[in-house]
């Protein structure tokens, strides 16, 4: 079938447009300063944590299966999906006027194709850092009018962070450590340098024993046994975890550890360890705890 000459061209633009219309019709209208946003769409976990702690949980219009945290989040508000398989279609379908979107979410041509439909779409970058944190909250807090009440987060968190680092200082030895994302058919995958799971082992006070890797990537039984880890830190997601008798089963390498000798296995709730939102000092200071049990308190 040819096209008509004699009917005019459809712009993709228009087309986004129109899906949009079939949401809540937002899409379409001129967008207004992301500042006075009401209707956000809010992907990634920490992004979420965040706009919640700061008061703007009201005006968030869908989430993504990330924001696990407040549990409310998920529970009430619509679910876009994966957070790096998202479509645009779903997304258009609440009329956001904002998308405020994590490091990695996309695809990317989703994302095109929402700011083509001219919806502003802020990416907040994930530097897992104490500054990276604080970084964010203000980012966050400036993307939608709450810059007081994020400068207010920041302080609490500040403080927290400068209390975590008074508690590291008095590590005499750091420990070896080794983030386990998940186990399959017996094949490991770890945190290695330059990943959150790096991120948050510093801040506890601990040395990543899967430095010779970058990123989240399977590691071998030979580097397992290599890297000597003192502790395993697994995800605890919904209340379930790993089983000691799982991560240490009798003949794997992880059972030819020193954190095998020491049973010194580590499960903690996956966003609150990798998100660095908020609760990443608390956690730090929890991780540090379970791993030191002989440090001495405040």
């Amino acid at each position: 079938m040819t096209a008509d000459p004699s009917m005019p061209a459809v712009s993709r633009r228009s087309i986004l447009g129109a899906l949009a219309g079939f949401g809540l019709g937002a899409a379409i209208r001129p967008t207004r300063a992301a500042a006075s946003a009401t209707r956000i769409a809010s992907l990634g976990g920490a992004v979420t944590e965040i706009l919640w702690r700061l008061g703007a949980g009201p005006r968030i219009a869908i989430v993504d299966t990330t924001s696990v945290y407040p549990a409310e989040a998920l529970r009430e508000k619509p679910n876009a999906g994966y957070l790096r398989a998202l479509s645009a279609e779903g997304l258009l379908s609440v009329g956001p006027d904002l998308v405020l979107a994590a490091e990695g979410a996309g695809p990317p041509a989703v994302l095109d194709q929402i700011r083509e439909a001219g919806i502003p779409v802020a990416i907040i970058t994930d530097p897992p850092t104490a500054e990276g944190v604080l970084h964010k909250i203000r980012t966050i807090g400036q993307q939608v009018g709450l810059e007081a009440a994020a400068e207010s987060l920041c302080r609490t968190v500040e403080a927290e962070f400068a209390a975590l680092s008074q508690r590291r200082a008095r590590i005499a030895r750091p420990a070896r450590a080794l983030v386990v994302l998940s186990l399959a058919n017996g094949r490991v995958m770890a945190g290695g340098r330059d990943s959150t799971a790096d991120g948050i082992l510093a801040l506890a006070g601990l040395h990543n024993a899967a430095e010779g890797l970058s990123g989240f990537k399977p590691i071998t039984d030979e580097a397992i046994i290599a890297a000597a880890p003192d502790a395993v830190i697994v995800m605890a997601n919904g209340g379930h975890a790993l089983a000691a008798d799982t991560v240490f089963a009798a003949g794997t390498a992880l059972a030819q550890t020193p954190a095998a000798a020491r049973s010194c296995l580590v499960a903690m709730d996956g966003l609150a360890l990798l998100g660095f939102g908020p609760r990443t000092p608390e956690t730090a200071t929890a991780l540090m705890r379970a791993v030191y049990p002989d440090l001495p308190r405040d």
